[in-house]
């Protein structure tokens, strides 16, 4: 029984981190194998190591509370892309894929417990000639983080978590805090959700569990609008979200300080 239960297990794993035959032909390329880093920057192999992430069950998964939060990095970039991923959720967790990454800006404790909100944090150290260095960041502190500038797809808890209870604009299927997705579609917390990014000029879409939750461009004036409110106009990040000057980008997936698993995560160019 238990030989028979392994090789269940194993044929499951292929088929969740593997591509068919009309896939390759099709020229979707694996991010993930479902057994290694292969494809993404390694935190752990880093100097100083990070502990953010690990591999576990077929999955990418965020670590809870690490030391140092960061987000799992792809190795590769893309400009105009279609990407697919299934993921879920801890109870009351919190987590998201960015994309059209613009910066990354390592943010010490200390830096963050000065300000009165995490933003003027950010916008603080971002004011300086030359940003922070990762490991300056993480010297004598228990929570630093490297913040990512980018556009966010949001997976969160839709029902527990404090930040989705605010309203469609931060729940799952969502551009965060930019634009809200259409309908909830949604699985139960602990279940796994098939998405689905479209990444093309700035037309993107956003599909989960089969429905297209968002349909929008990055020209949106509620972006701006979105990014004014919570950064201010005169924020980097304002300005990089809004001008978007790099166009090959990596993507990467949020550790939030929740748990959050990702799978059969496969991307396109187009």
């Amino acid at each position: 029984m238990k030989f028979v239960l392994f090789l269940l297990t194993a044929t499951l794993c292929l088929a969740q981190n593997a591509l068919s035959s009309a896939e390759k032909k099709a020229g979707w390329k694996l991010l993930f194998d479902g057994k290694t880093m292969k494809n993404w920057v390694d935190t752990s192999k880093l100097s100083p190591a990070g502990d953010s992430w690990t591999v576990e069950d077929g999955c990418l998964r965020a670590r809870p509370k690490p030391h140092y939060h960061e987000d799992l990095v792809s190795t590769g970039k893309y400009s105009d892309f279609e990407l697919q991923f299934e993921w879920k959720i801890s109870s009351g967790g919190n987590s998201g894929l960015k994309y059209r990454i613009q910066e990354f800006v390592p943010l010490s404790t200390e830096t963050i417990k000065k300000s009165k909100k995490f933003e003027d944090a950010l916008n603080t150290s971002m004011q300086g000639k030359t940003l922070p260095t990762r490991a300056s960041a993480m010297k004598g502190e228990n929570e630093g983080q490297t913040y990512v500038i980018g556009f966010e797809y949001q997976t969160i808890d839709d029902d527990k978590h404090p930040d989705a209870r605010r309203g469609a604009l931060y729940q799952s299927g969502s551009l965060y805090s930019m634009i809200p997705r259409t309908k909830r579609a949604i699985k139960p917390v602990g279940e796994f959700n098939q998405s689905r990014l479209l990444v093309k000029g700035n037309h993107i879409e956003h599909w989960l569990n089969g429905e297209k939750v968002l349909d929008a461009s990055l020209d949106d004036p509620a972006i701006a609008a979105g990014l004014e409110k919570r950064w201010g106009k005169t924020s980097p990040v304002y300005q990089f979200l809004t001008k978007q000057p790099k166009k090959q980008c990596p993507i990467s997936l949020q550790n939030h300080n929740d748990e959050a698993w990702f799978r059969s995560i496969k991307i396109r160019k187009i």
